[in-house]
């Protein structure tokens, strides 16, 4: 799998838990980072439009993530993985800049993924999602990591 964020992620805590979690994935993400544009806010998001779309793979399988798209549950991120994997394209999950992604890129998705409603800066979202990949791999393998439901929740 790969991932093609805009900006550069320096040394800093949110670096530290998406190589974490990239540890774990077997096998590890890939990552391309896209220089993050300046201008006003219509040209920045076309530039990063052009550059994403430019260093997404012309067969690959499309995942954006963007508010607008669909928000899983972890066993049911794992079952679509699954299906994706067997699909023989690469998967390749796009992280937009601070003014998000613009139509052409939703419009490439194969699927648009959400990590739900609430904003996330750019750099947090690279360590949510390879934390949730890493997620979706356990529970592929029957790996204790998750846990359905919260333990010792009350009925």
């Amino acid at each position: 799998m790969h991932v093609i964020a805009i900006g550069r992620l320096r040394k800093a805590p949110e670096a530290d838990l998406f190589e974490r979690y990239n540890a774990r994935l077997r096998p590890r993400l890939t990552v391309t980072e896209v220089a993050e544009a300046r201008g006003d806010p219509a040209t920045v998001k076309r530039l990063e439009t052009a550059a994403l779309l430019g260093s997404l793979p012309r067969d690959a399988f499309a995942v954006p993530l963007d508010p607008g798209g669909q928000a899983l549950d972890s066993e049911t991120l794992a079952a679509k993985l699954r299906r994706w994997s067997e699909l023989g394209r690469p998967v390749c999950f796009l992280i937009g800049g601070a003014e998000g992604l613009d139509r052409p890129v939703l419009a490439r998705a194969d699927f648009v993924l959400s990590l739900g409603a609430l904003t996330w800066p750019h750099f947090l979202v690279r360590a949510m999602l390879a934390e949730q990949l890493y997620r979706a791999q356990a529970i592929a393998l029957g790996h204790p990591y998750h846990r359905a439901g919260r333990p010792n929740a009350p009925a």
